[in-house]
């Protein structure tokens, strides 16, 4: 008899799951039953996102590494990549002018390590959006306006 009440509770459980189980699976609506049992609904035909189909992400080749300078020592590094949103088509003028993009990135990014921004809380959004802000104008004025973003993939403060 005691051999027996857990072979029970087993069977009990399997046979609750497996209603439960049934109880919980998903229904699959066939799109004409659908339509003709709901006529009274319109059904507005599905848009697309011409901003996503017209664009295309670029991840520049290398990080940059920016030092943050305190009472004239390197007192952290912070490490940053970066990818470019550009419209579609873009991709081979941003290769081609990337040695540009690099130097006018950097300057952009020791203004603002040089203004406290990579100090303190300097993840916030105020912080962040600045310098994205200040990075897209930048890339803007090399590679014109098929630059719509600047996107900051990786963003690592390493304190010395």
């Amino acid at each position: 008899m005691a051999n027996l009440v857990p072979v029970l509770l087993g069977v009990v459980g399997l046979a609750l799951g497996a209603g439960a189980g049934h109880m919980m699976k998903p229904t699959v609506v066939d799109e004409a039953k659908e339509e003709a049992t709901d006529t009274t609904q319109e059904k507005k035909p599905a848009k697309k996102d011409d901003e996503n189909e017209a664009a295309e992400f670029v991840k520049l080749n290398n990080q940059f590494i920016v030092p943050v300078v305190e009472n004239g020592r390197v007192a952290a590094l912070v490490v940053i990549s970066l990818s470019l949103e550009v419209t579609y088509g873009a991709r081979a003028a941003v290769y081609e002018r990337e040695p540009k993009i690099r130097d006018a990135f950097l300057r952009v990014l020791f203004d603002h390590a040089n203004a406290g921004g990579f100090m303190g809380t300097f993840t916030n959004t105020t912080t962040m959006d600045s310098l994205r802000i200040a990075l897209r104008e930048t890339a803007q004025k090399v590679l014109g306006p098929d630059v719509t973003d600047v996107l900051i993939i990786d963003l690592v403060r390493q304190d010395t």
